[in-house]
């Protein structure tokens, strides 16, 4: 066994007072997948700070990643060995750009609005309490310059967006947003050159201010998006280790070619696909192919890009590089997924289709009714304006994006993360619940040996608490009731294990021959005597539970695995699974969830792994655990951030509900379209009591979406 140290959580480590501080630009960034916690933080920007050529280093835990100011043109091999020396994993990583959704613009655009809006109704009052003739005419001129910079300058999104669409020869809900403001600024202009009775500058502003408020909603729910494929690309490091004439050249991963030979360090993640050279290696193949366990491999073996060789250094001849390596395969895969979930189409989307054409036809049949019937053009546009504002998509722009911000505010206060703008829609379709086995459902676990003195079981449980690897955990937790011993002089062997004295004498745990006990496998020593600690795998403690309640909800429940059929058939056994399936490649849970969606089944995916990951994008919803890598968490359309199982039942059943309250707002707002408009076209209602009645629309909508908090 390799113990991934986690330095920050074994003690106060020396070096993490010595943290740089970054002074200017990054210059470069690594990809640290194994931080997990504030120590991790501190030891990390402590080992970048010893480095020679940093002048400052921090570490972003959200993102996972670290951000170094140095020389643009250093080579990061030497902090990348340091960090693998202390136990960290880290690979090189371009800049991230990631954009700028537009949202500080929004809430900016929103407050002047807003302040806007409040002004002008403030003079408007004056006016509706009997101002006349010069009075009125000052209060009017006053409330323009106000409102038109104002609503030219807020209304800007919408304007954008109508322009874009009228270009492609469409329509959109802006179009009618766009037309309803403009109208009634210049109508209202017109109006106040005339000193005529009534402008309605106020609602132009209004109708601005709640359709940038459900925008900012929207934005709201968009904001946690990111490409789980730049995040698998994230995974392959920018340089390796060539060897050249027997010395060790860093190397760009650009120049690497067939056959080349490379040097890995242990807890090294392979870049490329390769042949193992050395005489035998330890491989995690979990984030490739599901495996629980660590696997021993041979000389000659085949290795992929993607996997982690926990034993090391170790030498490899390149057999696929570039496009060809397994890992730029499974990029692939998820690119082609994500483009295809990202054409889903939203309840509001759809009903926009239908209502943008609707509303210019009854405005412009209520339009020319009036100039037939009258001949007055004035009174003419008054109502087409009062009948485009009266109709205005405000309620059905704040439909889903406020029942959206409820519901994910719900769900974020109990632990789940939401990231997709569609995914509450997209899982309250659901009809089958799919899960990967290993890391999901099941966590590898060291049972202590039966024939350990009872003296020694708090020095093992000392040892495996000095380590963050998921054995060394299951370990301490299943020993978790006993009291650690104490341990001097703590040290991580990369590769190896942890080492220690208690008591005068040394005591290890990790790879068995390191530890000096026969065969593979992991054992601890005391002196010599060495005891070993036979793998297993255990269900989650909330995994049978969590699979019940699905159940109950009518969901079949199926599980894919990387893993061996005996052990897929007892798990699916244990948890009354409907099917279990072994020995699953990436390629081959993504092709077995297109064959159960190809059936007309909506499948919600669950999993943990970088073998999942092209599974997740291409389901119609997806969920990981707080505890899965980063690409997996970045596809999934929630995050159980506790990683308590129990999350995916309260997902779906609040999903559910959220579906059914958007409906109800779309219900709401047909009813009051139906009530309002023949007002509005028979001439009964101004503009500013349509801005009035559309902003009571809006209210109720919300008012209505707050019932799910």
């Amino acid at each position: 066994m390799s113990v991934a140290a986690c330095p920050g959580c074994i003690a106060a480590a020396p070096v993490a007072a010595a943290a740089g501080q970054a002074d200017g630009p990054a210059t470069h960034h690594l990809v640290l997948p194994g931080i997990h916690c504030a120590g991790c933080i501190r030891s990390v920007e402590g080992i970048l700070a010893q480095q020679p050529g940093i002048s400052g280093a921090r570490v972003n835990l959200t993102m996972k990643r670290a951000s170094i100011t140095a020389d643009p043109e250093a080579d990061p091999t030497p902090w990348i060995r340091a960090l693998a020396e202390g136990g960290f994993e880290a690979h090189e990583a371009q800049e991230l750009n990631l954009p700028d959704d537009g949202t500080r613009m929004l809430i900016v655009r929103l407050g002047v609005a807003g302040f806007a809006m409040m002004n002008v109704m403030l003079l408007s009052v004056a006016v509706w309490s009997g101002a006349a003739d010069a009075t009125r005419d000052m209060f009017h001129w006053i409330s323009a310059a106000i409102a038109i910079p104002a609503a030219l300058f807020a209304a800007q999104p919408f304007f954008s967006n109508a322009w874009s669409a009228l270009k492609a020869g469409r329509l959109n809900m802006d179009v009618p947003i766009s037309l309803a403001i403009l109208l009634a600024c210049g109508m209202s202009l017109y109006e106040t050159t005339q000193s005529g009775a009534h402008a309605y500058f106020d609602a132009a502003l209004s109708l601005t201010f709640f359709l940038l408020a459900g925008r900012v909603l929207d934005q709201r729910m968009r904001r946690a998006a990111r490409s789980a494929a730049q995040d698998l690309a994230a995974l392959e490091s920018s340089r390796v280790i060539r060897i050249e004439d027997g010395a060790h050249v860093s190397r760009p991963l650009t120049e690497i070619a067939v056959g080349d030979r490379l040097w890995l360090a242990a807890g090294a993640r392979l870049p490329v696909d390769a042949e193992l050279l050395s005489d035998g290696a330890e491989v995690d193949r979990s984030a490739i192919t599901g495996e629980s366990l660590a696997v021993a491999r041979g000389r000659g073996a085949r290795l992929s890009a993607g996997e982690v060789t926990l034993t090391g250094p170790i030498e490899v001849a390149a057999t696929a590089v570039g496009e060809d390596t397994t890992l730029r395969r499974m990029t692939r895969l998820v690119e082609v997924a994500e483009n295809a979930r990202s054409r889903y189409t939203g309840l509001a989307d759809r009903a926009a289709k239908i209502y943008a054409p609707a509303v210019h036809l009854v405005s412009f049949l209520a339009f020319l009714g009036w100039v037939v019937l009258t001949g007055d053009l004035r009174q003419a546009l008054n109502v087409a304006i009062a009948t485009l504002i009266i109709t205005c998509p405000c309620a059905l722009g704040l439909a889903v994006p406020a029942v959206a911000t409820a519901a994910t505010g719900r769900l974020f206060r109990r632990g789940l993360l939401v990231k997709s703008d569609t995914a509450l829609e997209r899982l309250a379709e659901i009809d089958m619940v799919v899960f990967d086995k290993t890391g999901t459902l099941t966590r590898a676990a060291l049972t202590p040996p039966e024939d350990l003195p009872e003296d020694l079981a708090p020095v093992l449980m000392a040892l495996a608490m000095a380590s963050d690897h998921p054995l060394s955990r299951g370990l301490a937790a299943h020993l978790a009731p006993l009291q650690p011993a104490q341990l001097d002089s703590i040290v991580e062997e990369a590769g190896n294990g942890v080492r220690a004295i208690w008591a005068g004498r040394e005591v290890r745990l990790g790879r068995a021959g390191w530890a000096g006990a026969p065969g593979e496998g992991t054992a601890f020593a005391v002196d010599g005597e060495n005891w070993p600690l036979a793998p297993t795998e255990h269900l989650l403690p909330d995994a049978a539970e969590a699979v019940a309640a699905l159940a109950a909800r009518g969901l079949p429940v199926h599980i894919l695995t990387g893993d061996t059929p005996d052990k897929a058939a007892t798990i699916g056994a244990a948890l009354g699974a409907t099917e279990a399936r072994a020995r699953m490649t990436p390629e081959d849970k993504q092709a077995y969830l297109a064959e159960l969606q190809g059936q007309g089944h909506k499948v919600l995916m669950v999993g943990d792994g970088l073998n999942d990951t092209a599974a997740l994008a291409s389901a119609h919803a997806s969920i990981a655990p707080g505890s899965a890598l980063e690409a997996p968490r970045n596809v999934a359309d929630i995050v159980l951030v506790t990683g308590a199982l129990s999350g995916i039942d309260d997902a779906i059943a609040t999903a559910r509900k959220a579906r059914k309250l958007i409906l109800e707002n779309f219900g709401q707002a047909a009813v009051y379209n139906l009530i309002a408009v023949p007002f509005a076209i028979l001439g009964f209602v101004t503009p500013l009591w349509a801005a009035l009645a559309m902003s009571a629309s809006s209210v109720t909508v919300i008012l209505n979406a707050m019932r799910l908090r």
